[in-house]
């Protein structure tokens, strides 16, 4: 089952992000977005009572009076990973993001991974932004023409304090 995450998950959610990434900067980066308040949304997958994937869209500042969201981390228990559960909480997300207002996502991630849903590196090669240029750097458009023109989007603070590098694929 997916569902929007509630405070009482927030510890099993981090549980999770952690071991999905193998480190703790990722489920840092949760805890300080959702301190922040600049959590757009996020979801999980619960099997039986269990947290097994997370997925948390933020918001971007843009140039423009449009809303774009990040997505990141994505999520899945180590024992769960292959299993289509990232792929579902992916395409949950993706049709969750314009209900909240978003018009386009940016991605920083896997670009063997990504694609499938739509993201691509072309799409953001039109944004500025810190991760610009990265093959890892890719947009989808929710609704069409948002990536059309150059434009720059500032990421909140909680990024900054991480890392640049896009982390292995958790899902």
């Amino acid at each position: 089952m997916i569902r929007y995450a509630k405070p009482a998950d927030h510890v099993a959610i981090a549980e999770v992000v952690a071991a999905a990434f193998g480190r703790d900067d990722e489920a840092e980066l949760v805890a300080r977005l959702r301190a922040d308040q600049d959590v757009m949304f996020e979801l999980v997958a619960e099997t039986d009572g269990t947290i097994e994937g997370h997925i948390l869209f933020s918001r971007l500042w843009a140039d423009r009076d449009d809303l774009y969201a990040a997505l990141a981390p994505l999520a899945v228990r180590p024992d769960r990973q292959k299993t289509g559960l990232g792929s579902a909480l992916v395409r949950a997300g993706l049709v969750s993001a314009p209900q909240f207002g978003a018009v386009g996502v940016l991605v920083l991630g896997d670009p063997a991974y990504y694609p499938r849903f739509g993201f691509s590196a072309e799409m953001a090669a039109s944004v500025t932004a810190p991760f610009q240029g990265m093959p890892a750097f890719m947009g989808l458009a929710l609704l069409p023409d948002v990536f059309a023109t150059p434009m720059t989007v500032a990421y909140p603070a909680a990024f900054e304090a991480s890392s640049p590098d896009p982390p292995p694929r958790p899902a």
